[in-house]
This record gives C-alpha cells, sequence and structure tokens, in this order.
C-alpha cells in the first residue's frame, strides 16, 4: 500500500518550492502576515517530507536531490530578500549563501570523484538548517510585530553554528576523498 504514497515526500518539496515566490513577493511588499505563513508551510513541508521519507521509506533518487535543492533555494532566497530589503546584515547572508554553495560544489564533487549517490546530510548540518530556519522565523515575526532590538546576539550565534556546520562538512569531504585515494 505504502508504494502508492512514495510520491508524497517529493510532492512536499515542489510544494516547498512552489511557495519561494510567495514568500519572496510578500516579504518584498511587506505583507508579513503572508510572508509568515507562507513561510511556515514551507519549513513545515521540509520537517515532514524527510519525516515521511525515511519514518515510511518513502525515499526515491528524486526525492534525495529535490529535497536538498529545495531547502537551499527557500533559505537563500529568503535570506536574500531579507538582506537586500535590510532586515539582515550583508555578513549573513554571506555566510548563508556561501555555505549552502559550499555543500552543493562539495556534494556534486563527491558525487563526481567517490560515489554517484547523493551525500547525507550530518547531524550538525540538519541542525544548523533548522536554526536557520528558526532565525528567518524570528526575522519576520519581529517586522511583523514592530519589535526593534538589536539581534547581534542572534546573528552571531547563527553564524557561529553555520560555520561550524560548513567546517565539518568540509572535514568530512576531505576524510572521505583522502580515504578513496588511499584505496
Amino acid at each position: 500500500m505504502s508504494k502508492y504514497f512514495i510520491f508524497i515526500p517529493n510532492f512536499l518539496s515542489i510544494l516547498r518550492i512552489a511557495l519561494i515566490y510567495p514568500i519572496l513577493e510578500s516579504l518584498l511588499s511587506k505583507d508579513f502576515i503572508m510572508s509568515l505563513i507562507f513561510f511556515a508551510i514551507a519549513s513545515l513541508t521540509d520537517a515532514l517530507d524527510g519525516f515521511l521519507a525515511r519514518k515510511m521509506n518513502w525515499q526515491t533518487e528524486l526525492g534525495k536531490i529535490l529535497d536538498p535543492v529545495a531547502d537551499k533555494l527557500l533559505l537563500t532566497g529568503t535570506i536574500f530578500i531579507l538582506w537586500v530589503s535590510e532586515y539582515i546584515p550583508l555578513y549573513i547572508f554571506i555566510i548563508f549563501f556561501s555555505r549552502d554553495v559550499a555543500i552543493l560544489v562539495g556534494a556534486a564533487i563527491k558525487m563526481t570523484l567517490i560515489e554517484s549517490n547523493t551525500p547525507l546530510p550530518n547531524i550538525l548540518g540538519k541542525l544548523t538548517t533548522g536554526l536557520q530556519i528558526a532565525y528567518i522565523f524570528i526575522i519576520i515575526l519581529f517586522e511583523l510585530l514592530g519589535i526593534s532590538i538589536s539581534l547581534v546576539v542572534l546573528d552571531v550565534s547563527i553564524v557561529i553554528v553555520t560555520l561550524m556546520s560548513l567546517v565539518v562538512y568540509a572535514y568530512n569531504w576531505y576524510y572521505d576523498i583522502k580515504a578513496y585515494h588511499n584505496e
């Protein structure tokens, strides 16, 4: 019976991609209620598609690519608009964007040199994505509520976690490539 539902995680990833434009458009037009609603739905699809794929064994080759791409597009697009609209500092955008590009490039290199399978995310990578989603949610929520307090501690915290995640990914790729060439 579950083979008929195997498409659901992929549908949720596609839904997440489809929600990117309404999120970005509502942020640009300062409609923070809609931004928050769309972003919350997109974030829930991220959690739900991963849960269903793993727990129900509804994983597909398409889903292994579609899910991380949807995550990267959602986070990078949203963080870009938040920066352009001056809700976050430039360094936050640069670090988020650089991590996502590095992960995509690193995964492509690993898939080319070592194995054709998509690399699995590590626990710190999943934690970082979750914290980045929470960070974006807080920024939008503060704009909605008109809260204008300094978020330097929050900014620095998310930067540290994001950079730690990138270092762990880079170390793992280096170790995998080194191990592959020593075989």
